[in-house]
């Protein structure tokens, strides 16, 4: 019989033959993880997938998986209609400043800048006529006063019609020449105040019109859900110079002594 041959163990060879012995995992763990597949929700049948380049191609846009990406179009929406709505209420702001000036009692130019002259070759950059200074020079003469004078004669006619049109209470414009125009200016009396801050109240109510107008157009634009956050942002944008037109209107009534 054959004796067999024993060696001694040594820390090597125990080492080697755990090495040998141990079973390998990581082609298991690659294998399942490789077998892992995502599913993400299809889109309902007849919808058109944005993104896509075939019909059959797996990639999904990123604003479908991530509405936040479409909110770039909302901003600059956002801003835009900040600076239309901030535009209006300047204009509110500066038309009933003259009326303020007029109840105070104080006679300067400002009170006529509400008036927008009409020429014919002349509509203005927003077809509502030219700044009366555009055209004419106004002064103050013995502190009653406002005395007019225009640059160029055919004017002349343009801007006494502007004056009626713009219906500012107690201006009565009165032809001097063929290019001065006098509007002597009355104290403001009890009736002449509640007069003013009618027209007012009538200029604000306009304004907030228009507010709401560019309101509708920017959610129309993007076509934003009722209840979207988009929606409610430009809600609150609204709700704002709203705001800034009820403080208006809130200090001509206390200039006037409205009650």
């Amino acid at each position: 019989m054959l004796a067999l041959q024993t060696f001694p163990r040594t820390a090597h060879s125990l080492s080697a033959t755990r090495l040998a012995i141990r079973p390998c995992r990581q082609p298991i763990l690659t294998a399942l993880f490789a077998s892992q597949t995502r599913f993400y929700a299809s889109k309902r049948k007849g919808e058109k997938e944005k993104g896509t380049k075939t019909k059959h191609s797996p990639l999904v846009a990123a604003q479908d998986l991530v509405p936040g990406s479409q909110q770039i179009m909302a901003g600059e929406e956002y801003f835009r209609a900040e600076e239309k709505m901030k535009a209006i209420v300047d204009k509110y702001r500066k038309d009933v400043a003259g009326l303020e000036l007029r109840a105070s009692g104080r006679v300067t130019p400002a009170i006529l800048s509400p008036v927008r002259v009409s020429l014919p070759d002349n509509k203005g950059a927003d077809g509502k006529g030219v700044k009366l200074e555009d055209i004419a020079t106004v002064g103050v003469r013995e502190g009653t006063t406002l005395l007019i004078t225009v640059f160029e004669e055919h004017t002349l006619k343009h801007v006494e019609q502007a004056l009626y049109d713009a219906k500012l209470p107690g201006v009565v414009p009165q032809k001097m020449d063929s290019r001065t125009i006098r509007v002597p200016m009355p104290k403001p009396t009890v009736e002449s105040r509640m007069a003013m801050y009618a027209t007012a109240q009538k200029q604000a109510e306009d304004t907030r019109v228009n507010i709401r107008k560019q309101h509708q157009t920017s959610l129309k634009k993007g076509k934003y859900a009722k209840y979207s956050p988009e929606a409610d942002e430009f809600q609150t944008l609204s709700d704002k110079y709203l705001g800034e037109v009820d403080k208006i209107i809130a200090e001509v009534k206390k200039t006037t002594g409205t009650k």
